[in-house]
């Protein structure tokens, strides 16, 4: 069966997800919160920008990605009563396991599925079609979307029921915050102590502390470009719920709260929107 899919959410990640879903032949229609910016990528992807309602009673998969745990559930309860019977939402916005869960609920009440299928790898990785993509939810209905995702990915992984996969991005999202918290730190150390930057980065990316945020990152930091890439303030609205599962798990939360306070004060200083290599100008002298 040929997939008539929709992408709802068309920001930086967004946009160019929905623009492989139009490479593969799948993409049929496009939303966001902006009607204007809906219209603007529409038409340049040759697709419609139809009402949520439309969207909803036209397509078989629907993917999402949106900010908040409020956006997904609004927007689920926008689609569900148009939903046809079998489809498939898919939600790669970062929320709770168990916002994942009620929106499960919410569609299985109207015969339709849902994926909480969260993703990694950045603007870079959906610009390239490489994320890597955590899925939670049922294993025939993941082989149904299939197709979709692998527009866009370049690792689809099961994780188990609904809930799994943003539990998986509550991992992840730890694992980022911690490693930028090393590599900001060194890298502050590197500028203090007067390090060659060609010589410095290729050294400790042939090591063992080479790593994804230090290759992407590094020079780019060093430089004070802060544009590409991941927002802080998402980093720090992502914390914000990783810190309520470490809380329930009861496990150490040293790297979240640290981080969690200095996104905060970056925020405050007016730098929200730059990328989450930011954080070097806390980690500097003065």
């Amino acid at each position: 069966m040929t997939i008539k899919a929709a992408f709802i959410g068309l920001g930086a990640m967004g946009t160019p997800m929905a623009g492989h879903l139009k490479t593969h032949g799948l993409l049929h229609a496009v939303a966001s919160r902006t009607q204007s910016n809906a219209d603007a990528v529409a038409k340049e992807l040759g697709v419609a920008a139809p009402s949520l309602a439309d969207i909803a009673s036209q397509c078989d998969v629907i993917a999402l990605c949106v900010t908040a745990d409020a956006d997904v559930l609004s927007t689920v309860d926008a689609l569900a009563p148009h939903l046809k019977k079998g489809a498939i939402v898919v939600d790669h916005s970062t929320v709770a396991p168990d916002t994942a869960k009620q929106a499960a609920a919410k569609l299985a009440t109207v015969g339709a599925q849902f994926l909480d299928a969260p993703v990694s790898g950045g603007v870079e990785g959906a610009k390239n079609g490489k994320l890597s993509v955590m899925v939670g939810g049922d294993a025939e209905v993941l082989e149904r979307a299939r197709p979709l995702l692998e527009a866009y990915a370049l690792r689809v992984t099961h994780l188990g029921g609904v809930g799994s996969g943003q539990a998986t991005k509550a991992v992840n999202q730890v694992l980022v915050a911690g490693i930028a918290q090393g590599v900001c730190e060194g890298l502050a150390l590197a500028e203090a102590l007067g390090l060659d930057p060609e010589r410095l980065l290729p050294t400790l990316g042939a090591g063992a502390a080479g790593n994804w945020f230090l290759e992407k990152r590094g020079a780019t930091m060093l430089r004070n470009e802060f544009s590409v890439g991941f927002k802080l303030g998402l980093l720090h609205k992502d914390l914000g719920i990783v810190r309520r599962i470490a809380e329930s798990a009861g496990t150490n939360r040293s790297v979240i709260e640290r981080s969690l306070a200095d996104y905060a004060e970056l925020m405050s200083q007016g730098y929200g929107d730059d990328d989450i290599s930011g954080l070097i100008r806390l980690k500097r002298k003065g």
